[in-house]
């Protein structure tokens, strides 16, 4: 299986390194590289792109801003010297996050994400219910009773369901949470808080409590969380 390759990035040097890792990675086909996210347009919509190497600060129209224009989105390998963006990188389910300088192998490491996710057998996944919720951690499936997630916490690319009597952390995004979680019992209070509305004890100032756990109000969430929680 054969897999399309674009690369965006305003610096030549960088571009042309992209180029030789790719050209050392059998089954990779180069489409083209550009200097700037607006020259690919008419590339991305006609043609199909699997792998996009994208960088994030350029001019006029920086990585993660093109991200959200985009409807149909090919896998996504961020390359940036910026390490801050790392969590808005994966808030927008792009598939690796790489610091320059690039080193062969970790490109390859990301890469191999790619190709493993796109050749892996289909199979028809567990689906959750009203009452219990589907997490994978550390190669397994856990099967979690909605009423015993006290909240969620996020922490870069990943979350930690803090349940009654445990802890599970997975690779995954709050984003993609908020909307696959009940909406009559779970709502975003924080940009790293979900709490479980129903184990909400009490309120007071800036804070919820939920058992011993102190849970920060976001100023953009306050309102909303007060009127469905008091």
């Amino acid at each position: 299986m054969n897999f399309n390759c674009l690369i965006i990035d305003d610096e030549q040097p960088a571009r042309a390194l992209i180029r030789t890792y790719v050209e050392k990675i059998p089954g990779l086909n180069i489409l083209g590289e550009f200097k700037n996210p607006m020259e690919a347009i008419s590339t991305i919509s006609s043609k199909r792109v699997d792998i996009l190497f994208l960088d994030i600060q350029m001019p006029g129209l920086t990585g993660l801003e093109f991200i959200r224009t985009l409807s149909h989105k090919p896998d996504i390998i961020l390359t940036t010297a910026y390490s801050e963006y790392a969590l808005e990188g994966y808030e927008l389910e792009v598939t690796d996050y790489l610091m320059k300088p690039i080193a062969f192998d970790r490109f390859l490491r990301a890469v191999n994400k790619v190709i493993q996710k796109k050749q892996a057998p289909s199979e028809t996944p567990p689906t959750n219910t009203s009452e219990h919720f589907l997490i994978k951690s550390d190669g397994q499936t856990h099967r979690i009773t909605l009423t015993d997630i006290l909240y969620i916490e996020g922490l870069k690319e990943y979350v930690t369901f803090v349940l009654t009597d445990k802890k599970i952390i997975v690779l995954e995004s709050l984003r993609k949470l908020e909307t696959e979680l009940p909406q009559e019992a779970f709502m975003r209070v924080h940009k790293s808080f979900i709490v479980n509305s129903h184990r909400v004890d009490s309120h007071s100032g800036h804070d919820l409590t939920i058992g011993s756990k102190k849970i920060p109000i976001g100023a953009s969430y306050r309102d909303e969380v007060l009127n469905k929680l008091f």
